[in-house]
């Protein structure tokens, strides 16, 4: 696989095509669906994938009432497996957890679905992300690894399965990982976006972060996700 020769708009290029019309959700989806397809056999990105559920969701942007309201209509975009998802396990990378549904949404996930984006999975992290590697592998090079802990959700951008992905670091699980498979990876200032509905590794450093192929990706996404949030006790937004 050459992850840099892929169709796969920007949500920079994207996004207002599809406020204009011009462009699909339903194409740019389907986009990132013939990627995964092609690559995740060797990069395995995904804890969880529901093609049906991904389904349902482009139902539900293409038939809302107010299009012109989704800042974010239609974007594909990914979720570590320690942020909570009310409609997909979160599993927190580890065995003893696998498959469990938490049965609310994190934060930042209210606010993605809220602005229209299409949560198409939950990405590979490590065990608690700290421990135990998953299995993903770096797209550039299978022998090598994708960093940690944020490993899937880099991958899975490098990859082109997605324009945007979300992660976590307390130490340098954001940053490490974007270096080694080459996207831009975005640890915002303390307090910045809610961790409500994340796994807890240290709460005097733990941030929510984001991953994609361009500046102008991060900006769209990160003014979704910079608010204050009075379930995290730091979040200023």
């Amino acid at each position: 696989m050459q992850p840099n020769e892929f169709p796969l708009p920007s949500a920079a290029i994207a996004l207002p095509q599809i406020h204009q019309g011009q462009y699909s959700v339903r194409d740019w989806v389907t986009a990132c669906l013939q990627q995964i397809v092609t690559c995740e056999p060797s990069v395995q990105a995904w804890e969880y994938f529901n093609p049906e559920l991904i389904e349902q969701q482009i139902d539900q942007i293409e038939n809302h009432s107010q299009p012109e309201s989704l800042p974010l209509k239609g974007l594909p975009i990914a979720i570590k497996d320690i942020i909570a998802t009310a409609d997909m396990p979160t599993g927190w990378g580890t065995p003893i957890h696998a498959g469990t549904m938490r049965g609310y949404d994190a934060a930042v996930v209210e606010k993605l679905r809220s602005a229209g984006a299409i949560l198409m999975g939950k990405t590979v992290t490590t065990e608690y992300a700290t421990a135990r590697a998953g299995k993903t592998t770096n797209p550039h090079h299978a022998a090598h690894t994708p960093g940690g802990s944020s490993s899937g959700s880099a991958a899975a951008v490098a990859a082109g399965m997605v324009p945007v992905a979300i992660g976590t670091q307390t130490l340098g699980s954001i940053l490490r990982p974007a270096a080694y498979c080459g996207v831009i990876g975005f640890k915002p200032s303390f307090g910045t976006i809610s961790r409500y509905g994340i796994m807890s590794v240290s709460r005097e450093l733990d941030h929510v972060g984001i991953f994609a192929r361009s500046l102008a990706d991060i900006t769209r996404v990160c003014s979704i996700l910079a608010e204050s949030d009075e379930r995290d006790p730091d979040c200023r937004g």
